[in-house]
């Protein structure tokens, strides 16, 4: 008798656990699952180049003359305004050149005007018969000869005050400044050939230099249908690390040729430096726009799963019903959506939570991504 008990105990537990099953199962066959809608949207897609920074003007600072440098007023590495006095070489044998080129100056104008007035007065004396011709030719020839003395003098005057002037060195551009190559109390030889002592770097406007393949190049600026809807002006750009401010460049440049060494063409654009946190020799990532896609479809990337056949989505068809969907990708869009380029239709629905806790040929009870399941509380 008691035997018999335990079976029928048993027996009730096994049912019991069975009824349990079913339950779940039923429950987990119709579980709340997010889906939301493919959509169609029109979005520009990219291509990504790497490239470096350039200054828009690199000049160098470089002294003429010979001399000591007695003075540099400025601090290495700050901003320094065009004209600013950078250096000061010792001006002193520069400024007496100045002193004798005037008096030189002085004294050929004076000979000169010596010079005028006899040939002046010859040429009269001839018109009595008074002087002979040679006299008259001599005296022209004098007053030539003044007059090229004049001119002698003046251009030893000009290259002595151009001299004197390479003594005070100012910055050729606007922009930051290097190290000092030469120390103050440091001797330059400046005549024979310039000195750098420092470099300019105009780094208002930076360009961007990267370089693309020569199909890249017909397939985006020759055989491209639409390429007149894309903006050249505002080109996003990416570096290593996140800075505080986000960066466009303006396309400028596509060079004339292709590089038969390479295949590809050099391009440039121009980026505004406004907040002085971008340096040349800096890397970047150029993500030039290739293509306008009018209506391409667009899901949720983070709901497209990967096997060993490749990407794929959960759809729910209008049974209610996963279906496994195999697709081929495209670009991310604004970080988080991707294009689709075969594999769904717009509208269709597509799972995008519980992606572990669904399988295909599930029937489930979708819901709108954003909005309540319909059995919740």
């Amino acid at each position: 008798m008691k035997k018999s008990y335990i079976i029928i105990a048993a027996v009730a537990l096994l049912a019991a656990g069975c009824h349990k099953n079913q339950k779940e199962e039923s429950a987990g066959a119709t579980m709340p699952v997010e889906v939301t809608p493919v959509v169609t949207d029109s979005v520009t897609l990219y291509k990504e180049y790497p490239g470096t920074l350039t200054a828009d003007r690199t000049i160098p600072v470089v002294a003429r003359v010979n001399g000591t440098i007695v003075s540099m007023p400025y601090k290495a590495g700050a901003y320094v305004r065009e004209g600013q006095v950078l250096f000061t070489i010792d001006p002193t044998t520069y400024r007496n050149a100045v002193t004798e080129a005037e008096a030189s100056l002085q004294s050929a104008r004076s000979q000169n005007a010596y010079a005028e007035r006899h040939y002046e007065a010859v040429l009269r004396a001839s018109q009595s018969n008074a002087v002979s011709q040679m006299e008259v030719a001599q005296a022209l020839t004098a007053r030539d000869q003044s007059r090229s003395d004049v001119r002698n003098a003046e251009a030893q005057l000009s290259t002595a005050r151009t001299n004197l002037g390479y003594c005070t060195i100012t910055a050729p551009c606007s922009g930051h400044i290097t190290l000092n190559d030469m120390s103050r109390g440091a001797y330059v030889s400046g005549e024979g050939a310039p000195v750098q002592l420092a470099t300019v770097y105009d780094d208002a406007i930076l360009q961007a230099n990267f370089a693309i393949e020569d199909a890249s190049f017909q397939r985006m600026f020759i055989n491209h249908n639409n390429r007149d809807l894309i903006n050249y002006k505002t080109i996003p750009l990416v570096f290593s690390e996140k800075l505080p401010h986000d960066y466009t460049a303006d396309l400028n440049y596509l060079a004339p040729d292709v590089d038969a060494s390479t295949g590809t063409m050099a391009l440039q654009a121009d980026i505004d430096n406004k907040y002085n946190e971008l340096k040349a020799g800096m890397y970047v990532t150029v993500r030039l726009p290739y293509k306008v896609e009018p209506r391409a479809m667009l899901i949720r990337d983070a709901s497209i799963g990967t096997d060993q056949l490749g990407k794929y989505v959960y759809v729910v068809n209008d049974s209610d019903m996963v279906v496994y969907t195999p697709v081929k990708t495209g670009d991310l869009v604004a970080d988080t959506m991707r294009v689709v380029q075969s594999g769904l239709e717009p509208g269709q629905r597509y799972v995008t939570s519980a992606l572990l806790k669904v399988r295909d040929g599930m029937t489930v009870k979708p819901y709108l991504r954003g909005s309540r399941p319909a059995d919740s509380k």
